[in-house]
């Protein structure tokens, strides 16, 4: 793995922590929302890609978990207040992906 791939997947981890937790606060748009999903969607099928090639089995499974929870096309609904721990929740995820995702 290159260290590009893994200082680009540092960069999404990065991002995705901040909109996630910028989302927590119910001042935004809807469109902020739908934003929001692409966003995390695509990292998170990004970092699986990473963890893949890494043999992270336990990143994969997390990863692919946060996809479907956040896939645009298909979306899954929940109440303000269960989308404020999600939302809290995958950006630890995140940060926690950002160190403990390295090539070997």
């Amino acid at each position: 793995m290159t260290k590009e791939k893994i200082r680009t997947k540092n960069i999404l981890s990065t991002i995705s922590l901040i909109i996630l937790l910028l989302a927590i606060p119910p001042i935004w748009p809807y469109a902020y929302y739908q934003i929001l999903r692409w966003i995390i969607t695509g990292s998170a099928l990004f970092i699986l890609y990473i963890a893949y090639h890494l043999e992270e089995h336990t990143w994969i499974w997390i990863m692919a978990i946060i996809a479907i929870l956040f896939n645009p096309i298909a979306p899954i609904y929940f109440s303000k207040e269960t989308w404020v721990s999600i939302d809290l929740i995958t950006s630890i995820i995140f940060l926690v992906s950002i160190f403990k995702i390295k090539s070997k």
